[in-house]
């Protein structure tokens, strides 16, 4: 049967995404754009709520290098709230579009305004609701980043550009293919409650994700590498959502994804 649902974050990489697989399988689905006319707009918001089955709440600021306070915090952790706030009253489930960034260094410290958003946003929606599923996402890569500009990922940039400039010191990600992303999504919606990393659980050197495009490199000075850059990411296996596992390893995913950009032209 199909199910009408609310997406955020449809103008985004992932929303645009999770929306395109609903819409294939027949779903009906009520967009909420990063628009402060239809967040405000109460009456209509509650409506949409009352008479879904279910919320996928993807859209938030995802430049982590922003230091407006105000600003990451109303459209990551306000409106957030309010949603989660109407997702309680008429006992609709959500499955919430977290960060690995919560993770910080490792503490569950974030080390920026943006991880904090999204911890903040995590923590309340768990208290707020009693069917809530927050996912952690790992580094995403794939088609459909166009508009990211310089929170693409290194994929697509290195693809771009025909080459790239790389951090020294060997640092490792876990880089995670928007289609298993997609299909994470799907397959939180099955669930009620819980946490769950969003990654491969393998972590791979940039030098992997960027040869494996077929594009050279080279590298910059450690001077140029942020203080509190990450060196290490990789989702924890035992936190996975029960009955999904990622499809693509990176060698995998970059064959896809050139494919992909190659049919695009």
């Amino acid at each position: 049967m199909n199910k009408n649902f609310i997406i955020t974050g449809t103008e985004g990489f992932i929303g645009k995404a999770v929306l395109k697989a609903l819409k294939s399988r027949g779903d009906c689905v009520y967009q909420i754009h990063q628009d402060k006319n239809q967040w405000e707009n109460d009456l209509e918001l509650e409506n949409q709520v009352k008479d879904c089955d279910g919320i996928f709440h993807i859209g938030a600021i995802s430049d982590t290098t922003l230091q407006d306070c105000n600003e990451m915090l109303y459209w990551n952790y306000t409106l957030s709230k309010k949603l989660f706030n109407l997702a309680r009253k008429y006992n609709k489930k959500v499955v919430y579009s977290s960060s690995a960034a919560t993770y910080g260094l490792g503490n569950n410290i974030p080390t920026n305004i943006y991880g904090w958003s999204k911890k903040l946003a995590e923590e309340y929606g768990l208290k707020a609701c009693e069917k809530f599923v927050a996912l952690r996402y790992f580094n995403v890569y794939g088609p459909g980043e166009e508009h990211k500009g310089k929170m693409a990922s290194v994929a697509y940039q290195a693809y771009q550009k025909g080459s790239f400039t790389l951090f020294p010191n060997k640092p490792l990600r876990d880089f995670i293919y928007i289609k298993d992303v997609v299909n994470a999504n799907l397959a939180a919606f099955k669930l009620d409650r819980g946490v769950f990393d969003v990654g491969y659980g393998e972590p791979m050197l940039f030098e992997d994700l960027v040869s494996g495009m077929g594009i050279k490199y080279d590298y910059t000075t450690e001077d140029k590498i942020p203080s509190w850059y990450q060196y290490y990411t990789c989702a924890d296996k035992n936190m996975r959502i029960p009955g999904w596992e990622p499809y693509y390893p990176v060698s995998d995913g970059t064959f896809d994804y050139i494919k992909c950009k190659l049919n695009e032209k």
